[in-house]
């Protein structure tokens, strides 16, 4: 049952990164991959909730009435639509890209900008979750 909600979660996911980085970089010109550095911090962000969710309340609702993220819902949500919305290996490879075409700013750039996004989003999701569920 899990693996059948992790695919679920995934063929959500998996398109929208898609449609999101599209969009995204069509508003942008030049090399820089904006619509990566999006869905990986938007992933992120949610990632980070779902997990603090499951963590500050899996035990059941809290004060708000709203039943906190359990093992299902990790799967789905967290490991499944999460994992296939964020993309380490895409970053990685227009990060290197970047730097081939000698944009080595930019190459460095996207890589502290993209950890530190995400990484402070994620602690935001965290942070937001604990608050509504403790």
């Amino acid at each position: 049952m899990t693996a059948l909600l992790i695919a679920l979660g995934a063929a959500v996911g998996a398109p929208l990164r898609y449609l999101i980085d599209r969009a995204v970089q069509a508003r942008h010109r030049g090399g820089f991959p904006w619509g990566t550095l999006v869905v990986n911090v938007t992933g992120s962000l949610l990632l980070g909730f779902v997990i603090g969710a499951a963590a500050s309340g899996a035990n059941g609702a809290g004060d708000n009435g709203f039943a906190a993220a359990d093992g299902p819902l990790v799967a789905l949500l967290g490991t499944g639509f999460c994992g296939a919305l964020t993309t380490y290996s895409t970053f990685g490879y227009e990060t290197v890209r970047l730097h081939e075409r000698g944009e080595t700013r930019a190459a460095l750039g996207n890589a502290v900008l993209s950890v530190a996004a995400a990484s402070v989003a994620a602690g935001t999701g965290l942070a937001l979750a604990a608050a509504l569920w403790s």
